[in-house]
């Protein structure tokens, strides 16, 4: 018989931008303060791509080339690259195209995914298909948004959520056991009201009215949101532990989407995960959507070792929400 391919992440690297926009400037923007924005969500400060021209893939390409370097991969040797974003540069060509004409990819496939905040769960999920099929032996999985495209800095319910980033990591065959064990997608379109961009694409294509509507930035219903996430985040990273008979003891870290950290807390609650083993990087990064789970591994990387056992999860707009069991693949360097 011949052995299960799993998909291994055997590499991962990160991008954020220079600029920090702390809570303390947003006070001079808004009516808020440090305290109230630290007490509710946990962030501190969040980084924002500046420069003319510079968008979504600018983030990613800057992630693909240390990832590159750090495997030792070659452009050419690239079989597939999914860009995980809900801010791409252009409706088309992707930022997956352009990710790879940036960093040298050529005559490969590659493709935008959008699920919001779950984005790279799916692309992650996605990517692991790809190679359990044998066909493929290095994929590269983008997670990356500049959230600040899309922010309205006069709405204090959402400008304080969301900075820029990207992050990426490198999905390979493996034979030992170890990378994505298992995931659960899962969706519910009723959520779509309440988290959403109304304007810019074929519903409501941009017009005078639509701009000054503010339509083409983010629109959230905070509570209803908080409400859904929080049950549904933690059911769907408790469910995954129990279909593969973990407990929170076998559990190295949880890998929660960045959104509140009173979210991130009910998760590993549910899960009986204690706060050490909590991936946290929303006091620096703020919610950078796609990017936000890739970021964690980025900056945890040096923290793990082959055979830890990772409960990835994530809850977003539309509503989508997942989770996935992963076996880490490798030793720090």
């Amino acid at each position: 018989m011949s052995q299960k391919i799993s998909a291994a992440i055997t590499g991962v690297a990160g991008y954020v931008p220079d600029y920090v926009l702390t809570n303390q400037e947003l006070e001079k923007i808004i009516d808020t303060n440090d305290e109230w924005i630290t007490s509710r969500t946990g962030i501190k400060e969040r980084r924002i791509l500046k420069g003319e021209g510079l968008g979504t893939s600018f983030m990613g390409a800057k992630a693909v080339e240390d990832l590159l370097k750090k495997t030792n991969t070659k452009p050419e040797e690239v079989d597939m690259l999914i860009c995980a974003t809900v801010t791409p540069d252009y409706f088309f060509p992707s930022a997956s195209n352009l990710i790879c004409k940036a960093v040298g990819i050529r005559e490969t496939a590659s493709f935008d995914l959008a699920a919001a905040c779950s984005g790279f769960l799916n692309a992650l999920g996605a990517g692991t298909a790809f190679i359990e099929s044998g066909r493929y032996k290095k994929i590269i999985v983008v997670g990356a948004d500049k959230m600040s495209s899309i922010v309205d800095y006069t709405d204090r319910t959402t400008c304080i959520l969301f900075g820029d980033g990207a992050a990426a990591v490198m999905l390979e065959p493996n034979l030992e056991g170890l990378g994505v064990q298992d995931f659960i997608l899962k969706s519910d379109g009723e959520g779509c009201e309440s988290l959403m961009q109304k304007g810019g694409g074929s519903a409501y294509p941009p017009t005078v009215e639509s701009v000054e509507a503010k339509w083409h930035y983010i629109r959230q219903e905070g509570q209803s949101v908080f409400k859904f996430a929080v049950t549904r985040m933690a059911d769907v990273s408790a469910e995954i532990m129990e279909r593969n008979h973990l407990t929170g003891d076998d559990i190295k870290y949880l890998v929660p989407h960045q959104a509140n950290k009173r979210i991130i807390d009910a998760t590993a609650n549910r899960m009986g995960v204690s706060d050490d083993k909590v991936m946290l990087n929303i006091q620096k990064y703020g919610n950078t959507t796609a990017a936000t789970i890739p970021l964690c591994l980025w900056d945890y990387e040096n923290k793990l070792k082959k055979g830890d056992n990772l409960i990835l999860a994530a809850f977003g707009g539309g509503f989508t929400w997942g989770s996935a069991y992963v076996k880490w693949a490798y030793d720090p360097k």
